[in-house]
């Protein structure tokens, strides 16, 4: 492993060691996720991609226009371990909830058996093909969504790494100001405010982070103050909900000045779906799929 990710390796372990103390109710989902998240991390050493090329002409056009850099469909993905990453997941969702130890036994049964063909799988995922998903979950008697959560989080080193290599390709002194990632156009996950208070928001498709405005909606662009606010528990003051009025849309917010201890984006993300319910019962909606909750 590089030296990155074997920083970024400890830095979940220990993110979620700390998370655990304060909230001893997430324990069984955060060891789901710290499987996962180092299962991913793990992952891409093993990885091998081409590198997307774009021409300056196209660049220009897409800079000019605010486009993302390419299509979600577009991405290059390693089709060989991101197939061996599949079994993997398959393997310790036995250790999760029901739902996904069903869901992690017929799919490795599936794949055993030649039912499901995993680079066929891990394509249509990527390509977003409805009618393969819906036949396979019909076929396996397994939920969309489950069998969606672990194709998709076997492609996801993949996505992160090309997108890596996408982001030279961005101009890192403009401030970003599309409500979509400039790599993909897929919307954020999560919000951050770093030191100087910047904000600065994660892609939930290919993980990429950029800077942001700080008073603005990410999914409809408002940038009224009026119609933009946030809510926070006092007992949890390094977390807030952003709020939008006009689409009545939200997104969390990790405040980072307000916390101790080390901070992995993604998982911050899954230790706080409390806050999820509270903003949805309140009749807002999340900008992107919400994380499967084991």
């Amino acid at each position: 492993m590089t030296k990155k990710e074997i920083e970024t390796a400890e830095q979940i372990k220990r993110a979620v060691s700390a998370i655990k103390v304060l909230r001893p109710a997430y324990k069984g989902i955060l060891a789901f996720y710290e499987k996962l998240f180092l299962a991913q991390e793990d992952s891409k050493k093993h990885i091998h991609l081409q590198p997307i090329k774009i021409s300056e002409d196209l660049l220009s056009v897409k800079r000019k226009e605010g486009f993302p850099l390419i299509a979600r469909k577009d991405f290059t993905i390693d089709i060989k371990t991101s197939a061996a990453l599949l079994r993997e997941i398959c393997r310790f969702a036995c250790e999760a909830n029901e739902v996904l130890t069903q869901a992690g036994i017929k799919l490795m049964d599936a794949l055993n058996k030649g039912k499901v063909d995993a680079p066929i799988l891990l394509s249509k995922t990527l390509s977003e093909d409805d009618i393969y998903l819906d036949e396979t979950e019909k076929s396996l008697e397994i939920d969309k969504e489950v069998l969606l959560f672990m194709s998709q989080g076997s492609i996801r080193p993949s996505l992160s790494l090309c997108a890596e290599q996408l982001a030279t390709y961005l101009n890192k002194n403009t401030l970003w100001e599309k409500g979509y990632c400039p790599v993909c156009g897929s919307p954020p996950a999560i919000s951050l405010l770093r030191v100087e208070g910047e904000r600065f928001l994660f892609c939930s498709f290919c993980d990429h982070e950029w800077h942001s405005q700080r008073i603005y909606c990410p999914f409809c662009e408002n940038k009224n103050q009026k119609t933009l606010h946030y809510f926070f528990s006092k007992e949890e003051e390094e977390y807030r909900v952003d709020v939008c009025d006009q689409c009545r849309k939200y997104i969390k917010t990790i405040d980072t000045r307000k916390i101790k201890r080390p901070v992995y984006p993604f998982l911050e993300q899954v230790a706080t779906l409390h806050l999820d319910i509270i903003a949805q019962n309140q009749g807002l909606q999340s900008g992107h799929l919400l994380w499967l909750q084991t």
